[in-house]
Parts: C-alpha cells; structure tokens; sequence
C-alpha cells in the first residue's frame, strides 16, 4: 500500500542531519566519512521533493570535494618538508622565506603523511558539509519559521531567506541554461558564463523586489514597544546563554576540556538562553496557520540521527584508535563494528520517513515527450 504523500516537519530533518554532522566530526576514519556521505546521498535520493531547495544537493556536494582537495593542496603547499613523515613519496622545490616566517615551509619534499593528514581533515569537514546539504535537500527552509519561537521571528526570517538564495540562484541557472539550449546557443567558456550570469542576475533582482513586497505588505519587521530595561534583560540573557552553549558544545566536541566545561556548562547556557527567549517572545504577537505536527515518523527520523551520534560517542569511549588512523606509524583504516551500525539505523529514514509530495509533477509520457529531439521542421 502506498503511503501518503505529506512534508516532514522540517526540524526532524534537522535533527537527523546534525546527528550525521556530530557523528562525522567525532572521527578521520575515512571509510566511516565515507559511509556517512553515502547515508546523507542515498536519504536525499529517496525521500527528496522536486522543489528548488531539493535541487541544491550535488553543489554541496561540489563543494565538499573542493573542500578536499584544497585541504590536501595546502597540506602540500605548507606542510613542510620530511621531518613531516617518513615516507617521502616526491621533492618540490622548496622556496626560501624571510626570516619573519621561521618555522613555516613553503613546497619541499612531500611526505605520504602530510597528503593523508590532509585528506582526512578534509574529509572530515567536507562530510559535515554534505550533512548540512542534506538537510537544505529535505527540509523546506520557509517551513522553519513555523517552528522558531516568537522571540528569533525577525532572525528566522532574515536566515531563511539567506538559505533560499542559493536553490534559487541553482533554479534560475538551470532555467537559463534549458532556454539557451532550445534556441541553439552554443557559445562555451567565458561567452557562457557570460551569457547564463546576467539573465540569473536579473530573475534575481526580480525575485527579490517580489519578496520584498510580499514581506512588507504582511508586516515582516514590526515591532512592539517594551521597556529599556527589559530589552537589557534579553539582550543579556541571550548574551550570556549563546555564550555558554557555545562553550558546553567545545567542551562537548573537544574531548581534551575539563568535564565542567562541556554539559553542565551547556545545559546552564540552554536554561539561560530559553529563559531569554521566554521574556523576549512576550512581545511578540504573531499566529501560524496550520503549524506543522510533531507525529511519530518525525520522531523516528530525528532518532535515527540522534542515535549514530550516540552510536560514535560509544565507540569513541571504548576504542578511540579505530575512529583516529594512525598516521606514525602509517596504518589501515579499521571499520569499528558499533560506528557501523548507528550508520545504518541512520539510513532508515530512506523508508521510514513519508515521500514528500511533488510540487511539478508530470507524467511520464509528458517527460518523453519533452525529452525527444525534434525533427527537421518541427513537425514529429
């Protein structure tokens, strides 16, 4: 029996993704990122929408090797020179500094252990990339607003439509080069971009002048009135728990800080920051139509993602080395069994989470319709 059709509640693929993100950033085992990216690509693939958002995802992923490949470059480039590693594999000519830069080497000798330092930490920040794409593919960025608190409105509003420039600016590419195409366009390579970069430019001053008119005439940026002092009472107390969440969240991903650092101190920032949040949103008046629900699909696929997290904080308290290759001496990457099976538990929103609906559906003869080449004449 086919399931219906409905939009997650976009938190849910937030929480699923930021578990991935936690989980990647506990390790450089490179086969773990791997299967951390095959995860995020394999969910996208079956349970992303046909929206502009849903289209963003291979650019993070475009991204994501860049990210990789200029990590290893610098590595190259700065690294220094044997005393980096054993195992030379090639000379560069290395280039002299003043004596300002004593310590820093630019080219020399490259070593097997400076490419795969590189590559790891490359790794590691390009798979948190990909998880955050991941979730700008699944969750629909203005749905958020629905679940922010009154007092981060104006925030949620502003972030949200920072986050829709990019599918929008990928839609409008892709429009103008389908266009390009029907009518014969064959210029390449600065003519291109040329010819794709002012069209874009103007759907997207269009588009925001639309956006700025729509937002202004249902009263985006109004504000009540409070008093000085309690504004100096939120703006502190947000302040103040920003501050130790960031701090809790270090102590936390750090593994080295003292323990007081890490949950208390973010569990004090959070009651602070929800006590300033509370006092804020007092002067907030606003209604949401239909709000999404928070229904037991959601609620598993925020918990497959909570418990890979959970699963490569395990495994980092009972064998850190397998979550850390060794790079002296050089060693194989090992597969740890418990890192593997919070993977896959995180995979399972694939089937558990609803298909989302299509927003521009067609049918399938129309498809190869529209795909078949016209004859000369243009008569089929």
């Amino acid at each position: 029996m086919a399931r219906l059709a409905r939009q997650l509640h976009p938190l849910a693929w937030w929480v699923w993704a930021l578990g991935l993100a936690v989980a990647a950033s506990r390790t450089t085992n490179p086969i773990l990122l791997a299967l951390i990216v095959a995860v995020a690509g394999l969910v996208v693939a079956n349970r992303r929408g046909d929206a502009p958002w849903a289209l963003s995802f291979r650019y993070y992923v475009l991204a994501a090797v860049f990210i990789v490949v200029m990590r290893v470059l610098f590595r190259i480039a700065f690294g220094g020179g044997a005393g980096d590693g054993e195992h030379v594999l090639f000379g560069l000519p290395e280039i002299p500094l003043p004596d300002w830069a004593a310590g820093v080497r630019l080219l020399g000798p490259v070593a097997a252990e400076q490419i795969l330092g590189g590559l790891y930490d490359g790794l590691r920040l390009a798979t948190m990339l990909v998880c955050v794409g991941a979730a700008n593919a699944l969750a629909n960025p203005k749905r958020v607003l629905r679940a922010v608190p009154g007092a981060l409105h104006e925030v949620a509003t502003a972030v949200v439509v920072a986050v829709s420039v990019a599918p929008q600016l990928v839609e409008s590419a892709l429009r103008v080069r389908r266009a390009r195409r029907l009518r014969g366009g064959g210029e390449r390579g600065i003519g291109a971009v040329r010819a794709i970069a002012i069209p874009v430019l103007v759907d997207t001053m269009d588009r925001s002048l639309r956006l700025a008119a729509a937002m202004d005439s249902r009263g985006f940026g109004r504000v009540g009135a409070q008093p000085v002092a309690r504004r100096r009472l939120t703006g502190a107390l947000l302040v103040l728990g920003l501050l130790g969440m960031c701090a809790g969240l270090y102590g936390l991903l750090d593994g080295t800080a003292p323990r007081v650092l890490g949950l208390p101190t973010l569990a004090a920032g959070a009651v602070v920051a929800i006590a300033g949040l509370a006092v804020a949103g007092r002067r907030v008046r606003r209604s949401v139509y239909r709000p999404d629900r928070w229904r037991a699909a959601e609620g598993a696929v925020a918990g497959c993602g909570i418990a890979a997290a959970a699963a490569m904080y395990g495994s980092a308290a009972i064998d850190p080395a397998d979550l850390y290759p060794s790079l002296s001496p050089l060693a194989w990457p090992e597969l740890p069994l418990l890192p593997v099976v919070g993977l896959l538990i995180a995979l399972l929103p694939a089937w558990l989470a609803p298909p989302q609906p299509r927003t521009h559906a067609r049918t399938a003869s129309a498809v190869t319709r529209a795909d078949d080449p016209v004859p000369v004449g243009g008569v089929r």
